[in-house]
């Protein structure tokens, strides 16, 4: 829809990825985008989203070692302050 075409055109020059709760790897990508400050697009979002995903639709960071981290399944992840997550 609107959204998505707008979130893609806002963050495309900042390297904007794509995922699907379908893809097999998104918990990986989306791991990687946290920590290097990546836009992620997670499209297709019906009702229900995996419940792994919580600590971050609730910005649960914590501070570990004098990093900003965040639980994302069984891993913990730094958390860069540039990352933005977008659900359409």
């Amino acid at each position: 829809g609107l959204a998505n075409k707008w979130v893609r055109a806002m963050e495309k020059s900042s390297g904007l990825i794509v995922v699907k709760l379908t893809d097999a790897n998104y918990l990986r990508t989306l791991e990687n985008a946290i920590q290097f400050g990546k836009p992620v697009l997670m499209e297709n979002v019906m009702e229900v989203l995996d419940a792994s995903l919580e600590p971050l639709l609730q910005k649960q960071t914590f501070k570990q070692g004098g990093a900003t981290c965040i639980k994302l399944g069984d891993t913990t992840v730094e958390y860069s302050d540039d990352f933005r997550f977008y659900i359409t």
